[in-house]
């Protein structure tokens, strides 16, 4: 099966961020169920009306096609920052997130996640760091997802190298809306349970539940 390079070397690269690169994080497992699916879907907002996204005796019963960002999370998360200068957790901040499904998604499965350092961009006084993670199906080896993530960390620049991020296609792209009015619009409000709800699928990052941490963070800027 295909697998990512080891490193994603890059000639601008400054001693810092290649030595970072080399530490080739274990493979990483992911298991899942139609519970975990259900969870999911409700956490973004489906309802018990919407039976394809909530009962799994439905005969549409799916996962939501951005359920694809929900196995890589404790492999991109899992990821040391530490030898970054002044890295401070409560100062990191998901920019960008990029998903690429590359086959139908399974109501359950058991999956394996490979992860690598994809980017990393000395922004001055903060940094930039993407990693990529590819999404297979432990039984056959089929890709499912491709991830690219990208972290802003306040206060951890200053380590030299690049500063602009190269060209990586589809998830680098300007998505320009096309200047006409839309097709429909749909107006929806989000329950005040729902991010504590959604947080339960493996995106544990404290700023979606707890005020006191977000108060701190907005005291550290």
């Amino acid at each position: 099966m295909s697998k990512l390079p080891d490193v994603f070397a890059d000639p601008e690269d400054s001693q810092l961020v290649a030595d970072a690169k080399k530490q080739i994080p274990e493979d990483n497992e992911y298991h899942y169920t139609e519970r975990d699916v259900i969870l999911y879907n409700l956490g973004i907002g489906a309802t018990e009306r919407e039976l394809q996204w909530t009962y799994e005796g439905h005969e549409d019963f799916g996962a939501l096609p951005t359920f694809g960002v929900i196995p890589q999370f404790v492999a991109s998360a899992g990821l040391p920052l530490g030898w970054l200068p002044n890295f401070n957790p409560a100062k990191l901040l998901h920019g960008e997130q990029y998903l690429s499904i590359k086959a139908p998604i399974p109501t359950e499965a058991k999956l394996v996640n490979e992860t690598r350092l994809l980017e990393i961009l000395d922004k001055g006084k903060a940094a930039s760091v993407a990693t990529i993670v590819h999404t297979r199906d432990m039984t056959t080896g089929k890709l499912l997802f491709e991830n690219q993530s990208t972290v802003f960390i306040r206060g951890a620049g200053g380590f030299g190298g690049k500063r602009t991020g190269a060209d990586r296609g589809a998830a680098t792209a300007a998505n320009l809306p096309p200047n006409r009015k839309p097709d429909a619009v749909v107006e929806e409000q989000t329950l005040p349970t729902q991010a504590a709800l959604y947080r339960l699928s493996g995106d544990y990052n404290p700023l979606h539940a707890s005020a006191l941490f977000t108060q701190d963070c907005i005291q550290c800027i």
